[in-house]
């Protein structure tokens, strides 16, 4: 008895404020004077312009300082109340194993939508990395969504399944912690001294090879399935042409937990294949539509009470993972409106400097710590269990399904390959079933190009809450891309959706204060207005710059008091973003590389995704969606480690940055001449600007090399180049004769 209560006393979690939570508060109200004396400075200068064209690079600065000023203020709300979670999944075996509990059942859903963009293989490791959890295999369902609707997936799953019951004992039995086999086999910590371990590396060499092989061809190959119902699956795909104008639902158990064991005799978990009917004439949502297929498949075969969902290149990387979140889940506190857990996106395989700034530390790890401290992190697309009741509608308002065996209270008593439930599954999956639904609207993944973040901005304003687990061993690991076309394209790509909120009806300025108060709302006014911050990117990117080459200041003088102003406020605001990231175990390098990119991406993909988002708006311009590749190029890959960046296509994202840094790099000449010739007293005017022309020339230098020093596939086409500096000599020619 005294055992039992100890064991119901002992902690689940604990949080704390950040430390840096003072220091964050004091930072805010000393910076916030010192952008009202900026103003004032400002308002003086409008003023006394001496000339109309003096007027107009003042407005023009004026207003890129409003737009940065407003940005900086909703990112405080990040810095406002920060904190830092523990979890003891040792507590939660106490009280589960000592008072009777069971662990709930878990569904785990992973999307895949190209086998060429996202090799299957990445998927099958994915897949087979959580089937090894440590967790009750009878509890686990693991559903994989190919909307690519490609054979060769489902040949790379059935490959899986064999592997699996020989994989899963393997990890249980040698306490394997890298339960991805690619991560294992090519990890450090793997010898292949052992029989066991060699025996196993070679299964999984043979699978690699069968399923690359099929890949490569295109197809796979009769010898190769050795199944009837398998061959009758195939016999399916050969008489529907998938061009055509339906494209069929394929749902395929491939492991039933109740019925097959792995070879030491060890119960498995559910594995199950799903391609889901597609029409052209029905909208089928994209990843979001995929989802919630899933979400109905899943609840007529088992219905688990949690959810977990991850992307394709998104393996398990510590098999405790779903311990962590139950500590929260197990909480009669927490539970009642506890939508999500989320995990960090950890990336490996990231370059030593990381010159693509691939991890996202502030967005995946200091903005999620900010934000946990109000009503939780965002949902980020992966890495997070949620509570499945989460789908139909608040915590006080339960929105009921079509069909009762939707419900997430709905038990299901019958297998999973049984008739009645696999005609249910085929039901649910059909391209018309939302027809005159509340599916994507209200039930289950909200439908937009981020459905990630329009689900967890209405979760949280429907009064659900979320919570940030960040281990030290990271929870899961992912693939970051390797070419800067790719980064631009994905980043492009989150633009036009996340603006597709701040301008609707459920503005996060309007309707999120009011819904989740100032705070949580300038959260996400942030990311929805993200992109907007190339405007007075590109203002100081040349206005400055051509005012330099014109002899006009912009800028106060060195001998003038309002100066340092400027200094203070540039060195306060690197400053700061510095220290969090060093404190956040970065490191100087990577950080420099990080705010490099923040200026080359307000340059191309900001400013292409506000264009884009805005001749949609207009109906000028049709939305589509990309499959960002995960492919990696051996020869892209080695320039990626050499820390080279890639430009390669000659993308027009690539011009305004080429102009920029040609722009950047003529006024610093002139101006550093100028010092020379003139001397320092006759040129203090201009020192800021030619003071900010040399820090853009620095962080440019990745462009001078890829469009003058380099000679590899990887460098500036020479198209690119040559519009580049061509724009360059009429902007100068017009700055010099205006």
């Amino acid at each position: 008895m005294e055992n039992s209560k100890k064991a119901t006393t002992l902690p689940l979690h604990t949080h704390k404020l950040h430390p840096l939570t003072t220091f964050n508060r004091l930072y805010m109200v000393v910076y916030a004077t010192a952008l009202a004396l900026l103003f004032y400075h400002h308002t003086r200068t409008l003023f006394n312009s001496p000339s109309s064209l003096s007027f107009i690079l003042s407005i023009l600065l004026f207003f890129a300082h409003i737009v940065f000023t407003f940005i900086w203020t909703t990112t405080q709300s990040f810095q406002f109340r920060p904190i830092v979670r523990c979890e003891f999944p040792e507590n939660l075996e106490n009280i589960i194993s000592k008072e009777g509990k069971e662990y709930p059942g878990l569904d785990i859903f992973i999307c895949t939508a190209d086998p060429y963009k996202e090799p299957p293989m990445g998927t099958v490791n994915t897949a087979l990395s959580v089937m090894a959890y440590d967790y009750p295999p009878e509890k686990m369902s693991i559903y994989v969504s190919d909307d690519g609707g490609s054979q060769i997936t489902l040949f790379a799953f059935m490959e899986a399944a064999k592997f699996a019951r020989h994989w899963l004992p393997f990890c249980r039995e040698n306490n394997v912690m890298d339960r991805c086999p690619e991560a294992y086999f090519n990890g450090a910590f793997y010898t292949n001294s052992s029989l066991d371990a060699h025996k196993i590396k070679t299964m999984y060499e043979n699978m690699k090879v069968r399923v690359e092989s099929a890949l490569e061809k295109g197809r796979v190959e009769e010898e190769y399935i050795d199944d009837v119902e398998m061959q009758q699956v195939f016999a399916k795909w050969k008489r529907h042409n998938f061009t055509h104008q339906v494209h069929p639902t394929i749902i395929q158990v491939l492991i039933e937990s109740t019925e097959e064991k792995d070879v030491s005799g060890e119960l498995m978990p559910n594995l199950i294949y799903a391609s889901r009917e597609k029409s052209k004439t029905h909208k089928h949502g994209f990843k979001a539509g995929a989802l919630n297929v899933l979400v109905r498949i899943s609840a007529t075969m088992t219905n688990a009470p949690l959810i977990l969902t991850l992307d394709c290149d998104m393996y398990s990387n510590d098999p405790q993972s779903v311990k962590r979140a139950l500590c929260y889940f197990f909480d009669p506190k927490i539970r009642p409106t506890l939508a999500f857990v989320q995990y960090p996106q950890i990336f490996r395989g990231l370059n030593k400097t990381d010159i693509y700034n691939g991890e996202y530390k502030r967005f995946f790890q200091f903005n999620s710590l900010g934000m946990d401290g109000l009503l939780g992190p965002n949902y980020m697309g992966t890495g997070s269990i949620f509570q499945r009741r989460a789908f139909f509608g608040s915590p006080s308002s339960y929105i009921q399904p079509e069909l009762p065996e939707l419900c997430p209270n709905h038990v299901v008593n019958k297998p999973i390959r049984s008739k009645e439930i696999l005609k249910l599954a085929y039901r649910v999956a059909a391209c018309d079933y939302e027809n005159h639904t509340a599916w994507g609207t209200k039930l289950g993944f909200l439908y937009s190009l981020v459905e990630d973040f329009f689900t967890g901005y209405q979760m949280h304003c429907n009064g659900w809450k979320s919570l940030f687990c960040h281990p030290k061993r990271p929870a899961f690991l992912c693939h970051s891309p390797t070419a800067l076309i790719d980064v631009l394209t994905q980043s492009r790509r989150w633009i036009i959706g996340l603006l597709d909120v701040p301008f609707s009806k459920y503005s996060p300025l309007i309707f999120g204060i009011r819904k989740m108060g100032l705070l949580m709302g300038f959260t996400y006014t942030f990311y929805g207005l993200w992109a907007i911050v190339c405007i007075p990117l590109t203002i100081y990117a040349f206005i400055p710059q051509l005012a330099l080459i014109r002899g006009i200041s912009t800028f106060p003088q060195i001998s003038d008091p309002w100066f340092l102003l400027y200094i203070f406020l540039f060195t306060g605001a690197y400053g700061k973003d510095l220290l969090d990231f060093l404190l956040e175990k970065g490191t100087f390098i990577r950080w420099y590389n990080s705010q490099r990119m923040w200026m080359i991406c307000g340059l191309s993909s900001f400013l292409f995704g506000c264009l884009d988002y805005t001749l949609s708006s207009l109906g000028i311009l049709v939305r589509g969606f990309d499959v960002t590749s995960k492919v990696q190029d051996d020869k892209l890959s080695k320039r990626y480690d050499e820390g080279t960046f890639e430009f390669g296509v000659a993308s027009p994202m690539f011009v305004p940055m080429s102009v920029a840094a040609l722009i950047n790099l003529l006024s610093f000449i002139k101006g550093s001449f100028g010092v020379i010739s003139r001397g320092l007293d006759n040129m203090e005017g201009l020192i800021l600007q030619i003071m900010l022309s040399g820090f853009v020339v620095i962080n440019c230098w990745p462009l001078y090399e890829a469009m003058v020093f380099r000679n590899d596939n990887g460098r500036m086409p020479t198209k690119i180049t040559l519009i580049a500096a061509f724009l360059a000599s009429i902007l100068c020619v017009f700055a010099c004769g205006y």
